[in-house]
């Protein structure tokens, strides 16, 4: 064979494997030995007395297991093979040692967190973990972070060293150990109230006033899961001093920082007009007004939800209503530029907060004159039905205005609305279109015409597209 058929030849067996044979995956056999010992040699070492421990190949053994946890489907065989009684213990390794002992075993501890934490992403296995005696363990670690300092600088890659140098208290564990309560509470009320039940919620609380930035995103990611749904925690929450915090934390230029705090605020207010009232007099305000303009989209849509429910409320002193106070604070206009944002979501809370808005006289004329009208009309035909409800509230609002009449017949609005209507497939949306309606004739009909006349008056416009609208 000729140097150049064998080249062909060999050219033609690339194209046929499509290159070089990857490495082949391990067989889920081995996987599942590899689990089984590692899982096996945690519960070994870990039994040992404190003094005889390999810290370094615990772990190493701890970190593995904790990388096969990462792929959801192995998560059920890691369970199966007793990695939750194997890993819960190691919470408290060493708790009982010399200080210096008891520091050493912190990246152990650190990985057993995140262990839990990844576990407890499945739902089926939340139960599990917090009968494991998991949670005053999780408790414990968040109780010993010291928040007295700035963190020191560690000198190796990532915060610290693999030698377990990392200092007790430390915000590695801390962040980890938080990140797990998130994870076992989401969406499960009992275990909700077992982290109250344990002393939970106030260590939670205490990481928000942390130096360390993911720290504090940690724990206000906990109380956001834990306020969810569950008065009795909202309450403790608030009682443990939580708000001023929060608010400082709404002022922060880390924008997972803000997000998770006027997160937590979010489902504190959600159905509590009391603590609502509370957040407004810390001083809520501003500072959630201002996260309107945040380069994090789902901070801006958070505002703008907590602006609609703050609009509702009733002020405790003889000053204007919140309405008029989130207007003259500045509100508006960003909301108005989220109505054309590329986001649904964004859209759709901007329109909810203009709606609440929209219940105040002068409100009503001021998101017409900052040109909220037309954008309105378009949401109103948008294929997404809570957008086009949120749209449609806030245009019946803006109705009841009668200097904004003439502004709806110059842009072609009542015909739209008609044309909306008729297209609208949920009931209410349609229902509040033909109130809008009925809103404007009503107030054409009027015996006094002052707004028939403003009307007509506009035809003497020399635009010619503005006198067709307004005769139609």
């Amino acid at each position: 064979m000729t140097s150049q058929t064998t080249r062909g030849h060999k050219r033609k067996l690339a194209d046929n494997n499509s290159g070089p044979s990857p490495p082949r995956e391990p067989s889920s056999a081995v996987v599942e030995a590899e689990v089984k010992g590692l899982i096996q040699t945690i519960r070994d070492l870990s039994s040992r007395p404190v003094e005889k421990v390999d810290r370094a190949a615990l772990r190493k053994a701890a970190h593995a297991l904790a990388d096969f946890c990462k792929t959801d489907e192995l998560v059920e065989l890691i369970v199966q093979h007793g990695a939750v009684d194997a890993v819960v213990p190691l919470l408290a390794i060493a708790d009982k040692a010399e200080p210096a002992v008891h520091q050493s075993f912190t990246e152990v501890r650190k990985e057993a967190c995140f262990i839990l934490g990844l576990l407890a992403v499945k739902p089926e296995y939340q139960h599990q973990i917090a009968t494991a005696q998991a949670l005053p363990g999780l408790v414990r670690l968040l109780q010993a972070h010291n928040i007295s300092s700035p963190p020191a600088r560690a000198a190796s890659f990532g915060g610290a060293s693999s030698g377990g140098n990392e200092r007790s208290g430390s915000g590695g564990v801390a962040r980890r150990a938080a990140d797990a309560i998130t994870n076992l509470a989401h969406e499960n009320l009992e275990i909700k109230n077992m982290v109250r039940q344990d002393g939970g919620i106030a260590p939670l609380v205490r990481l928000l006033n942390s130096w360390d930035l993911k720290v504090q995103r940690a724990g206000a990611g906990a109380l956001r899961t834990l306020a969810f749904k569950n008065d009795d925690n909202k309450h403790q929450i608030v009682e443990c001093g939580a708000l001023p915090l929060l608010i400082q934390m709404l002022r922060s230029e880390d924008p997972g920082v803000h997000y998770e705090a006027v997160g937590v605020i979010g489902n504190l207010v959600h159905s509590s007009q009391d603590i609502k009232q509370r957040v407004l007099e810390e001083g809520a305000l501003q500072p959630v007004i201002n996260l309107l303009g945040s380069s994090c989209s789902e901070s801006q849509r958070e505002a703008a939800l907590l602006l609609g429910q703050f609009a509702t409320q009733t002020p405790n002193d003889d000053g204007p209503d919140y309405k008029s106070r989130i207007v003259q604070r500045g509100a508006v206009p960003p909301l108005i530029r989220m109505l054309s944002s590329p986001d649904t979501a964004l859209k759709e809370m901007a329109a909810f907060a203009l709606g609440r808005l929209a219940q105040n006289t002068h409100n009503q004329a001021g998101i017409v004159q900052g040109g909220g009208l037309s954008l309105l009309l378009d949401l109103l035909e948008s294929k997404h039905i809570n957008l086009q409800h949120n749209a449609a509230f806030a245009l019946y609002g803006i109705s009841d205005n009668e200097d904004n009449i003439p502004c709806i017949i110059q842009v072609g609005g009542l015909q739209r609305l008609h044309d909306c209507g008729e297209r609208l497939t949920v009931q209410a949306s349609k229902d509040c279109v033909n109130k809008t309606i009925a809103r404007i004739k009503q107030k054409l009909e009027r015996d006094d015409k002052r707004v028939l006349n403003h009307v007509i008056y506009t035809m003497r416009s020399s635009d010619k597209a503005m006198q067709q609208s307004v005769a139609v």
